[in-house]
């Protein structure tokens, strides 16, 4: 058990049988009345966000996640598989876990597997990873000047936007909360 105020981004909530992220939260101490927190949660299972406002103070279970460091190995076709860095075990996660982060996933690449109880809930990759264009139309002399993009391929597959001095065969830094370009990767 916690109190709101010991809210953190990324924490676990149980609530109602269900497990809820803390996206992230906000303490609001108004002129007049109580004080409260403001929260957007994430649901583990469904990925579908909620606002909820709770009275400051107010206790709230905790769900224990376990986080360990795992390396993703291969597509099996029917499941991502993982390996215990520590262990050298095997785990099996489902593409719907995955979701969306199997655009920046490469084989021996490390991503923190969050479980509870046995469960595997989901999978976090860093902020940002460096993957190299696989197919991009080629760039013309003096298009670095422009704010204007085009897509590009990844070697993951996966298709950004751009900006037009790109070329194919170059390593890109992508942001992996939202698929856009942060920029080139120096060689």
């Amino acid at each position: 058990m916690a109190t709101t105020n010991d809210l953190k981004n990324g924490m676990v909530l149980n609530i109602e049988g269900q497990l809820w992220a803390v996206i992230e939260f906000q303490h609001v101490k108004p002129g007049k009345g109580p004080a409260f927190v403001r929260t957007k949660l994430k649901n583990v299972e469904s990925n579908k966000t909620v606002d909820k406002t709770f009275n400051a103070g107010t206790k709230v279970e905790t769900a224990t996640v376990d986080r360990s460091t795992m390396q993703y190995l291969y597509n099996d076709g029917s499941s991502f598989v993982f390996m215990d860095t520590g262990n050298y075990e095997q785990l099996e996660i489902a593409p719907e876990i995955v979701g969306g982060n199997a655009n920046f996933l490469l084989e021996n690449q490390e991503a923190v597997v969050a479980t509870n109880e046995g469960r595997v809930l989901f999978i976090e990759l860093p902020a940002s990873v460096e993957l190299l264009v696989t197919f991009t139309e080629p760039g013309l002399a003096g298009d670095s000047a422009t704010g204007r993009t085009k897509p590009a391929t990844l070697e993951t597959g996966h298709e950004i936007q751009v900006p037009l001095f790109i070329n194919q065969g170059e390593k890109v830094k992508v942001d992996t909360r939202d698929s856009s370009y942060m920029g080139r990767v120096k060689s």
